[in-house]
């Protein structure tokens, strides 16, 4: 796999240093010191030793299955070992990308007992990723799981669980947390640069068919081609449905919706930023709006949250926004409002303005003093102007922010590094069990009041619904 060119990696991280940062207010110049730079782009130019390769098999193939192979090979020192899936037209796939000696199967238990793999990762179904997930770290295995952890609550135990047994690497993947937009979010609103938080506002809009999970079915999926027997050993006996096995997100049988899909990410960078642990009290709403396919999940969803004050940030409301058919043409945002501006973080870029009160309080203009008498507004005026000087009237002013990252960074490629170097090293992955779990639960649990139309009360702390 073809890595990228050191002077272009060393560019990069003099960027960061410098000329993205340097002119922005002072909050942002602990993050431009050159260490800081490549804290966060991690060992890109390592020479890796022979004892220190990584060998890697994927046990899903589908869409993101192969993004997150393509980009765990720019990683130095990983080398791809083998891959499941259960369509067999992706297993050609496999070979034809990566060599006819390439080991494919549609059983991943036969890549679990593979001893010369050190790591999976876990692209599947939702409804499978706790069970291979606990599989493989039972076997050894390091595990980098997509997003949502689990399929449902109770599950999120147990992997946590398994992951303290096994005592192996396990790194959810919702690669946002990785990014550095999101590090330079989480030092501004911890320095106090927009105020106390008291909202949150997520939005992750698409105006497509294929970001509606519209994907292309192929013209041999059978029950037979798709392994349907193995892939409902999950679920309830269902009848073969093309629809369920690639399209399998709509479908609350064996996914979990927009709220699994993209609350999540939502979830999981609202939580880096504010290093919360979650919600109290949890509620969502949906409607079928443009994509009535036979899906069973809505195509608009919003989610309300309150998270509660405590040691790790003021109380603040989060609200979660995802529109299939969003005129919009589609965005992601997260927006942190404080009492003195806004930060929106958009992808890796964030921008800051800030709105501050002034210190003396309102006093007329659309006020209720017009409406007393002209002797009462006269001795109050005076009043006023005597407690308060000009200078407190006025609203002050503070430097806006803007940081973009330089062009070409990846926050896919920092998560998958991240994960690697947990595994070489024995240091923190980014995302763990519990932190995934934390993610996952508010998720779910809209899916659940969507669906019961209640009000979900769920305990942060100890991760355990009320």
């Amino acid at each position: 796999m073809k890595q990228e060119n050191p002077g272009s990696r060393r560019k990069f991280l003099q960027q960061i240093g410098a000329t993205s940062i340097a002119a922005i207010a002072s909050p942002l110049h602990s993050l431009a010191a050159q260490e800081k730079a490549e804290e966060r782009i991690l060992f890109y130019e390592k020479k890796v030793s022979a004892g220190e390769k990584i060998r890697l098999g994927v046990i899903g193939f589908g869409v993101q299955g192969h993004f997150d192979l393509a980009t765990a090979l720019k990683v130095p020192g990983i080398e791809l070992a083998g891959i499941c899936d259960l369509y067999t037209g992706r297993l050609v796939n496999a070979k034809e990308l990566y060599g006819n000696d390439l080991y494919t199967t549609r059983n991943y238990q036969d890549l679990l007992n593979k001893a010369d793999i050190d790591a999976v990762i876990i692209a599947t179904t939702d409804v499978w990723h706790a069970r291979i997930t606990i599989d493989a770290l039972s076997k050894g295995k390091h595990v980098y799981c997509e997003k949502p952890m689990v399929y449902k609550i109770d599950e999120g135990y147990k992997v946590i669980a398994a992951q303290k047994k096994y005592n192996k690497v396990l790194q959810v993947g919702s690669q946002r947390v990785s990014s550095i937009g999101l590090a330079k979010a989480k030092e501004l609103l911890a320095a106090g640069e927009i105020g106390k938080l008291n909202m949150v506002n997520a939005i992750y809009d698409r105006q497509s068919s294929i970001g509606a999970w519209e994907y292309t079915i192929p013209k041999d999926a059978s029950a037979e081609t798709t392994d349907w027997g193995k892939f409902i050993e999950a679920t309830e006996k269902m009848e073969f449905d093309a629809k369920k096995f690639f399209w399998w997100r709509a479908f609350k049988e064996v996914g979990t919706g927009v709220a699994g899909d993209l609350f999540i990410h939502l979830l999981s960078g609202t939580h880096m930023i504010t290093n919360s642990k979650g919600p109290e009290t949890i509620y969502s709403t949906g409607q079928f709006s443009q994509w009535k396919d036979g899906r069973n999940m809505p195509d608009v969803m919003s989610g309300v949250m309150q998270y509660p004050d405590c040691t790790d940030h003021p109380a603040f409301q989060l609200t979660l926004q995802v529109n299939f058919i969003s005129g919009t043409g589609g965005q992601e945002i997260i927006r942190l409002i404080g009492s003195e501006g806004v930060i929106d973080v958009k992808g890796n870029d964030l921008s800051i303005k800030h709105s501050l009160m002034p210190e003396a309080p309102g006093f007329g203009g659309y006020d209720s003093l017009f409406t007393f008498s002209k002797s009462m507004q006269t001795e109050m005026q005076k009043e006023y102007d005597a407690k308060w000087s000009e200078a407190q009237k006025k609203r002050k002013t503070k430097e806006d922010v803007s940081f973009k990252a330089p062009a070409g960074y990846n926050e896919h490629l920092d998560h998958f590094t991240n994960f690697f170097d947990s595994i070489r090293t024995g240091k923190k992955v980014v995302e763990d069990a519990e932190f995934g779990f934390r993610a996952a639960a508010p998720a779910l649990s809209c899916n659940e009041s969507y669906f019961s139309k209640k009000i979900i009360h769920w305990d942060p702390i100890a991760m355990k619904l009320k």
